[in-house]
């Protein structure tokens, strides 16, 4: 049997010159493969009497080990050098000011939420966030939504596989849930706006199966419809910008308010063009209402001591009314130039006066 000691010392010397993955690649398979040559020696060993085979085969081991230890460190070591080369020529200089063309765009939903934060937040609102998937008692029950109403209906919500009781969770129809869980856990006064995606079974151009709605609920023992009227009066005219706005308000219904209005906003019509602001034509942009005193019961607030109001709205919708967004299935094509024409540069910090620049 060869000189083991020198054979090793031969295989490290060829592996420390070795500059190449595949070429180490090669010399793992040529010395230890099937076929290598120091498993051909191993293989030989049975050949061998007893008493020199434990001597060769304990210096076969060493040798194998030695050198398999030796191969793992340079594949690491080669690919250490391959990163820091690759590094070194995607090297990027940060002190360079950036291209005009790469500078990132803040998204017109994020953008209008922002907005409508800052213009509440004056108010005296808090932000208040829930879970997306929500129970049926707070997607539903709890806001006086009955069992028939059409809105339960799978043609309209997404509801998840049955538990085992046969209960079924939802996707969010609408943020009210986090109303409902604020009042459970929480004593009035109550003053909350709540942002957030919402789900339901539509696809067109102005509805989407997964879109964002911010509501605002507030409950105390004082507050009536003409502090609903003003508060939503004064959000229009600072999101829209204009001082004047027309807003009014009709009759309508929701189960988990009583009375119900929609809120409408004053625009025009000119060759096919919308304009908002003062004009013939009245266009509705959400829904409001005090809150239903089951409501308030439901969620463990006594009704003859507390009453609030609550509304609701698009956050989409809204983007694309003061925007001139003509089409809501483009707010997630991913489309590069889209977001290049309607996004908002990073500083354009939303404040209660004032249109952000683009």
């Amino acid at each position: 049997m060869e000189d083991i000691e020198a054979l090793k010392n031969s295989i490290i010397l060829a592996i420390s010159e070795t500059t190449s993955p595949d070429g180490l690649e090669e010399l793992r398979v040529f010395e230890l493969g099937k076929s290598g040559r120091i498993t051909n020696m191993m293989k030989s060993l049975g050949n061998m009497r007893e008493i020199e085979r434990k001597i060769a085969g304990k210096e076969l081991n060493i040798l194998k080990q030695s050198v398999s230890g030796a191969i793992e460190k340079k594949k690491q070591s080669l690919l250490e050098s391959k990163i820091n080369e690759k590094l070194e020529l995607e090297r990027i200089d940060v002190t360079l000011p950036p291209r005009a063309q790469t500078i990132g765009k803040i998204h017109p939903i994020s953008q209008t939420i922002d907005e409508v934060v800052s213009i509440f937040g004056e108010m005296g609102f808090s932000v208040a966030e829930g879970p997306d998937i929500e129970e049926d008692w707070y997607n539903f029950t709890a806001l006086n939504i009955p069992p028939d109403h059409p809105a339960r209906q799978e043609h309209d919500t997404f509801y998840l596989e049955a538990k085992s009781k046969g209960e079924r969770m939802v996707l969010r129809t609408h943020t009210s849930p986090v109303q409902v869980r604020t009042m459970e856990s929480s004593s009035p006064p109550i003053r909350i706006i709540v942002p957030g995606r919402t789900y339901r079974c539509d696809h067109d151009s102005t509805h989407s199966p997964m879109f964002h709605q911010v509501e605002g609920l507030v409950v105390d023992e004082s507050t009536n419809m003409s502090h609903l009227k003003g508060c939503l009066i004064e959000f229009c005219r600072a999101f829209f910008s204009i001082e004047d706005l027309p807003v009014r308000f009709r009759p309508s219904y929701f189960p988990f308010t009583e009375p119900s209005a929609e809120v409408d906003i004053g625009c025009s019509i000119t060759e096919g063009t919308l304009k908002i602001g003062h004009g013939d034509k009245w266009m509705e942009i959400l829904g409001s209402g005090m809150v239903n005193p089951r409501v308030l019961e439901n969620c463990g607030i006594d009704s003859k001591k507390y009453q609030g109001f609550a509304f609701g709205m698009g956050i989409e919708r809204i983007s694309m009314l003061k925007y001139g967004i003509p089409d809501l299935r483009t707010f997630y094509d991913s489309d590069i130039r889209w977001m290049r024409h309607y996004g908002f540069r990073c500083l354009d910090v939303p404040t209660m006066v004032g249109k952000a620049a683009r």
